[in-house]
């Protein structure tokens, strides 16, 4: 007999979103599962096998913490409610599960197909290696590998890992499945998994505003935990975007005082772009090729601004 497997989705209300994410969770190729959804107030809507749970004015983390009270899972499937899983998503998911050694898993979390061409553009920038440099298989299939921080959008937790933990920390959003994956490893001593065939597809934020806000709320959290949580995210890569900025905003200052590197300031801004067009090259139309351009240098100067909020702030607000 398979596990059965609870799939915990948290959201303000039920929404457009959610209405077209329930189909493809019903036609998932897995036997026994349940859908939780959890919005802050009761809706008389139904849906074919989910019940609808309120949860109050909390966090996403304290509604995925309500999956330990409400499902009758042995495993828990995380998902956001803007997206929706490939017809495989379980069926591979708990085939990971099935090692000892494994306490959760994950995979990517890919654009949606039918994504409007400012949202397109958004998740290639994420896409984008200059972007976002090895953990673009995070948005695209990657190779399998073990993993220390894999997003809630697509992750999978055995439940007696998810309670043996205390599930999600509702201290920190965005950024509590940084800490519960790290609390997985450490506390738990298993393994987390990324595997490219658990697969679901996101809708993203339209390119700039709803990007910017999301990508410069995770910059500001991994600021923050790269002092709090070094395990995982005192890292050379995510320092990157903030030395970048920093060059951008002191280098005419230090140009006027020493005019001679005028050359290097606007060589190094050359290569810089030279460098994002080539990353862009496979990405087809014109507009859509600019706006990524244009994408990744704001991407770039958002979080690097963002990630150094973070690193000097002494306490996150939610």
């Amino acid at each position: 007999m398979p596990k059965k497997v609870s799939i915990i989705i948290p959201l303000k209300e039920i929404n457009e979103y959610i209405r077209e994410a329930i189909p493809y969770h019903l036609l998932l190729d897995y036997s026994d599962f349940e859908i939780l959804i959890f919005p802050d107030l009761e809706s008389d809507e139904v849906f074919e096998k989910t019940k609808i749970i309120p949860s109050g004015n909390v966090g996403p983390a304290e509604k995925r913490d309500m999956a330990l009270t409400y499902a009758s899972g042995d495993i828990f499937a995380f998902i956001d409610d803007d997206a929706f899983p490939r017809k495989d998503w379980l069926k591979n998911a708990v085939q990971e599960l099935e090692q000892d050694d494994v306490g959760a898993v994950g995979g990517p979390a890919v654009t949606a197909p039918e994504d409007d061409l400012l949202r397109q553009a958004s998740g290639k920038v994420l896409e984008n290696v200059f972007c976002s440099g090895k953990y673009t298989y995070r948005y695209i299939p990657g190779v399998k590998h073990e993993d220390d921080d894999i997003p809630s959008v697509n992750l999978i937790v055995k439940r007696e890992i998810f309670e043996a933990v205390g599930g999600y920390d509702s201290t920190f959003y965005p950024g509590e499945d940084t800490k519960l994956c790290l609390d997985i490893i450490k506390k738990t001593e298993k393994k987390i998994i990324y595997s490219p065939d658990i697969i679901v597809y996101h809708h993203r934020r339209p390119l700039f505003k709803g990007h910017l806000k999301q990508v410069t709320g995770y910059a500001r959290h991994r600021g923050y935990f790269a002092k709090k949580l070094p395990e995982t995210s005192l890292k050379l890569q995510y320092f990157i975007p903030s030395l970048f900025l920093l060059g951008i905003v002191l280098g005419p200052v230090l140009c006027c005082l020493f005019p001679v590197l005028w050359g290097v300031y606007f060589g190094i801004l050359f290569i810089y772009f030279i460098l994002i067009i080539i990353s862009t090259k496979k990405v087809s139309g014109f507009k859509l090729f600019a706006l990524v351009i244009a994408g990744v240098f704001v991407t770039h100067l958002g979080y690097g601004l963002c990630f150094i909020q973070g690193l000097l702030s002494k306490k996150l607000i939610r």
